[in-house]
């Protein structure tokens, strides 16, 4: 049973710091990429970063460059945002991706957790 779990999500003032984690499990781990994307009411979800199957590449939205970064722990089979210098543009529910890298229309999501950015 494939699952993506994101935790870490919450209510922080701007300028704040959260870490979100997405564990995963009934897959091969190690063979996905594995991507963050997020959606703001009334917005359509877009990429956040993404992080190749080896951790090899990263990318990033404009938006974020500077202020996260994703990376990635193979062997607990974990994906992790670190968000700094949050503003409340980055309120919304924040999802974990995967993506085969052999099979590219095989795609995993979790469940989604919220962060909300506000004094």
């Amino acid at each position: 049973q494939v699952q993506l779990v994101e935790s870490g999500g919450g209510l922080v003032q701007p300028g704040g710091s959260l870490r979100l984690s997405c564990a995963a499990s009934g897959f091969a781990f190690s063979m996905y990429h594995m991507s963050w994307y997020r959606q703001a009411p009334g917005k359509e979800r877009e990429l956040v970063a993404g992080i190749t199957s080896v951790g090899g590449s990263t990318n990033y939205a404009e938006s974020v460059k500077g202020r996260f970064t994703i990376s990635r722990d193979n062997a607990s089979k974990t994906v992790y945002l670190q968000m700094n210098g949050l503003t409340p543009e980055d309120t919304a529910v924040y999802y974990c991706n995967a993506v085969s890298r052999v099979i590219t229309s095989r795609v995993y999501w979790g469940q989604g957790t919220q962060v909300t950015v506000s004094s």
